[in-house]
């Protein structure tokens, strides 16, 4: 029971300093530049601001981008309360939302799943069915 105890505090240990933080672009009225450029790449404020925002504005003199960090119920009133005006005609909004870093910017390819993707939660459940058998049985 005791080892039991100690992989499940171990596990609990190590989530602790996972922050949740994400990175944006962030920019106002950008005209026909997308701004996502390094430059342009901010940090978001830790647990308030947990998505990333793009706004594109289609005007009479061009395209315009909005791009920045922005709270989960902001971002998704302000998506769904913009829908009917996403035409992509002049004088449409398109308001979107997104929750992983960067994805305000340009669409990118799907990234493959990689070695470097966090295995904590896989760590843990070895962790615990491996220290199992040395509970004793009652």
């Amino acid at each position: 029971m005791l080892l039991l105890i100690f992989a499940t505090l171990f596990g609990v240990l190590l989530n602790a300093g996972d922050a949740l933080q994400i990175q944006c672009y962030q920019c106002e009225e950008m005209k026909q530049n997308d701004c996502s450029t390094p430059e342009y790449i901010v940090n978001c404020t830790v647990n308030v601001q947990d998505m990333c925002q793009k706004e594109v504005l289609v005007k009479p003199d061009g395209i315009h981008y909005r791009k920045s960090c922005a709270s989960s119920g902001a971002c998704l009133i302000s998506s769904s309360g913009y829908q009917q005006f996403c035409t992509g005609r002049v004088n449409s909004v398109c308001i979107s939302c997104c929750n992983t870093p960067l994805c305000n910017g340009p669409r990118r390819k799907r990234p493959t799943p990689s070695a470097a993707t966090s295995n904590r939660p896989s760590l843990v459940l070895f962790l615990t069915f491996l220290l199992l058998p040395l509970l004793p049985v009652t």
